[in-house]
């Protein structure tokens, strides 16, 4: 029980990384508040997790009032926050940058790099003031290259990484963590949407490709990406701010 008497609170969490996250915090013995838009997936995953150990709020994390309130909910929820792993994020569209809609731009950047800024501001005064904490951010191995076709998706990853750097540098007085988690191509409805942009009718030729071009010839599971940031969330980690932790079949070490 790695994370026995700790509480925690994950955005994106109706689904793919955020669940699994979700899901191994609180078998490993924590209190989690599962945050995402998707009320009916929330309440099919707090069910499947119990509500012993989970509780769900809807909120939209590029809104300052929403994570306000998130974070408000899960201290009077929760009593105190431990870990924050702010995961929200969307794919937008693949299209040339002379070609990409500027709302969906917008909208790209809102939820990956506003609701990471806000989930941060929102959070940290209370982990500052107790000396303790870990923010675990959800970046990407887009976060360190390029790739055509992605410019809000690979703009926002970057960024987050530059939030980290911030944050840990701000926190680290205070005994607060702050870590990014870089995954590679992860099995879920994201990867599905990228692969179908990319490869019009030809997703799963497109995935199977994908695949090949790992070292580990595999996409990560949800899972294996949880199991970083329950290092990040445990007592294990106390010394590790500001890091990058890859978690991308070897892809990183090309």
């Amino acid at each position: 029980m790695r994370l026995q008497k700790k509480t925690a609170i994950v955005t994106g969490a109706a689904a793919g990384i955020g669940l699994a996250a979700a899901r191994l915090f609180a078998r490993e013995g924590a209190r989690v508040l599962l945050v995402d838009l998707n009320e009916a997936a929330l309440q099919a995953a707090v069910a499947e997790i119990g509500d012993a150990s989970s509780s769900y709020i809807v909120a939209d994390v590029s809104q300052q009032a929403a994570m306000q309130w998130v974070v408000d909910t899960g201290l009077l929820r929760l009593g105190v926050i431990d870990i924050f792993v702010a995961n929200a994020g969307i794919e937008g569209v693949i299209k040339p940058l002379t070609e990409y809609p500027v709302d969906i731009f917008d909208r790209v950047i809102n939820v990956n790099v506003r609701g990471v800024f806000l989930g941060i501001r929102s959070v940290l005064p209370h982990m500052s003031s107790r000396r303790s904490g870990s923010i675990i951010i959800t970046a990407s191995g887009a976060a360190l290259h390029g790739a055509p076709g992605m410019a809000a998706y690979i703009v926002s990853k970057h960024a987050v990484a530059g939030l980290m750097k911030v944050a840990a540098l701000e926190a680290a007085a205070f005994d607060v963590r702050v870590n990014t988690v870089n995954p590679g191509p992860v099995e879920t409805r994201m990867m599905r949407s990228i692969e179908e942009g990319n490869a019009p009718g030809a997703a799963e030729h497109a995935h199977r490709a994908g695949a090949a071009s790992i070292p580990m010839q595999r996409y990560a599971e949800p899972e294996d990406v949880a199991a970083t940031m329950l290092f990040l969330a445990g007592d294990e980690s106390r010394y590790c701010s500001g890091g990058m932790y890859s978690v991308d079949g070897g892809m990183s070490a090309r």
